[in-house]
């Protein structure tokens, strides 16, 4: 019998563009040591969030003129697809339900739920729903108005989960799988001043994981779906970082391990990174550590899927730093020189199908 075929990694990288035109940047993964290699970049303005099709197939884009659509090859490259406004301000983040049929959009800047239909080919075909959330906060500076962070379908792909830092709760969207038609269907409430920021679901589907910005926290939620309607119920909180941690520091990106046995997750100002044991049985986490990572504003992170490397794109120092990780010794160690990549703002490890 012939060896089985060694899979291959690429890892794909969004920043703003500010003094540049490239904003994303594809690299070439060797996971035998955690390292990247440049490969090529593509054109794109202030790409604020990418996201990869649950298939796999293609890769999608925030952009200063909406939304794009890439297509990706089988060693990797992006072949551009097309585009689409959202009618609104610059999306902070993006998504497709679990069949692909549809791309959503959380938008920070006008508290605007965008959904915009996909053609079986990848390409967006057109708006089919638009919601902006209203009502006042409680912080002058911060929590004043709606901010929408995150879009995310929940893994039976009935409901839309939209976090807002500004209002302090998760609305859940029941999603019309014929016309991309949402209605609310349930308010998740986090704690006054707690800035929800995004959400996360156990790969079974049964919990949800919510970090928030400003107490620097993770919600456990389970989640079932009674006689249609979603139920959501609190059953841990948990920090995000140690006692003695930096000022003005704030929980930022959130990510499950490839087999769902843990979970990551940054502090932007304490400049750390925080790894979780995650309870398969009951959804819990326990705390692994805390551990700083070499940069500044770590705004999000990518994982190895044998949790032995981790990369952060680090926004304000414009680099990516890597470590070694080793999670039964509780140990994150420098792994090289870092990369520069300018106001880094997503990573994502990809395996080639």
């Amino acid at each position: 019998m012939a060896p089985k075929k060694k899979a291959k990694y690429v890892v794909y990288a969004a920043g703003y563009t500010r003094d540049e035109t490239h904003g994303i940047r594809l690299y070439d993964y060797n996971q035998d040591t955690g390292r990247i290699s440049f490969r090529e970049k593509t054109e794109i303005s202030n790409p604020s969030y990418i996201s990869i099709s649950h298939n796999g197939r293609f890769l999608y884009s925030i952009t200063d003129d909406g939304v794009h659509a890439y297509r990706i090859a089988e060693d990797g490259s992006l072949s551009y697809l097309n585009k689409s406004g959202i009618h609104g301000m610059r999306g902070c983040y993006i998504s497709t339900d679990y069949e692909d049929k549809f791309l959503f959009v959380a938008g920070y800047h006008d508290g605007k739920v965008t959904v915009l239909s996909l053609k079986e080919d990848g390409s967006i075909k057109k708006i089919c729903e638009e919601i902006y959330h209203k009502g006042f906060g409680s912080v002058g500076e911060r929590n004043f108005m709606p901010h929408i962070d995150c879009v995310k379908m929940t893994r039976d792909n009935k409901y839309l989960c939209a976090t807002d830092v500004g209002m302090d709760h998760v609305r859940v969207y029941r999603l019309d799988h014929r016309t991309g038609k949402l209605t609310l269907a349930d308010i998740i409430r986090s704690e006054i001043d707690s800035a929800p920021h995004q959400i996360k679901f156990s790969l079974d589907g049964r919990f949800a994981y919510v970090i928030h910005e400003m107490k620097n926290i993770i919600d456990v939620y389970s989640y079932i779906d009674e006689d249609g309607n979603p139920e959501f119920e609190k059953i841990q909180t948990v920090s995000t970082v140690n006692d003695y941690h930096a000022g003005n520091t704030a929980a930022y990106a959130i990510q499950l391990s490839a087999d769902g046995r843990h979970v990551y997750c940054t502090n932007a100002g304490d400049n750390s990174v925080s790894a979780f044991e995650r309870d398969e049985e009951t959804g819990m986490l326990t705390k692994l550590f805390t551990l700083p990572i070499s940069g500044d504003f770590p705004k999000d992170i990518a994982v190895s899927d044998d949790d032995k490397y981790l990369l952060s794109i680090n926004n304000e120092s414009s680099t990516i730093s890597f470590f070694r990780m080793d999670l039964k010794a509780h140990t994150l160690i420098m792994n090289g020189p870092m990369e520069k990549f300018h106001s880094g703002n997503c990573i994502i490890i990809h395996k080639l199908i």
